[in-house]
């Protein structure tokens, strides 16, 4: 159990069965009446935001995330294995979980699994990955200066926009955390 005092960004607890996330929060003593914080949570499973106030000194059910490094192993399905790299134990992770990250993992790239009460909630991948263009139009001399783009499918399967020079076989910097091209490697 932790009470408000123990509030900062990142503090995770459990409301109502789901875990939550401290997006922001504001400690508030007014005038008249006893203090109170302001917070904004997301929920850690649908990333819902919800406005929450607390009385100063109300107790919650605080919950311990544990960030492990694990290893991708291969996709079956909806579920997508990782392996432990300290006991060599393989977790399944359901699709939903992973969300639109799951197009970036490439098989026997690590990645940080976060974990509460024994069960993946989240995944947090490198800032950058490289991957492989195996399928896109071929580019149109001379036809730069647009800045247009045009679709390319990657090893994983992911479907990024690309500029026109970008060929079948060049790998590319992905950014993580939108998805999108960031320069040809």
């Amino acid at each position: 159990m932790a009470d408000t005092t123990d509030f900062r960004n990142g503090f995770t607890m459990l409301i109502d069965g789901a875990i939550f996330s401290i997006a922001e929060f504001q400690h508030v003593k007014p005038g008249k009446g006893s203090a109170f914080v302001r917070t904004k949570l997301k929920n850690m499973r649908t990333g819902a935001v919800l406005d929450r106030t607390f009385r100063s000194g109300d107790k919650v059910d605080a919950v311990r995330l544990e960030k492990r490094e694990m290893q991708y192993l291969y996709a079956e399905d909806d579920l997508y294995y990782f392996m432990d790299l300290d006991t060599y134990e393989q977790s399944p992770v359901d699709k939903a979980v992973l969300g639109t990250t799951a197009g970036l993992l490439k098989e026997s790239e690590n990645a940080f699994l976060l974990i509460a009460r024994e069960e993946v909630i989240d995944i947090d991948l490198p800032n950058f990955v490289y991957l492989e263009v195996t399928h896109t139009e071929p580019g149109i001399k001379g036809d730069t200066a647009t800045g247009a783009v045009k679709s390319a499918t990657l090893e994983t399967g992911y479907i990024v926009q690309v500029p026109l020079f970008i060929n079948q076989g060049d790998k590319l910097k992905i950014d993580t955390r939108t998805g999108d091209y960031v320069e040809r490697a």
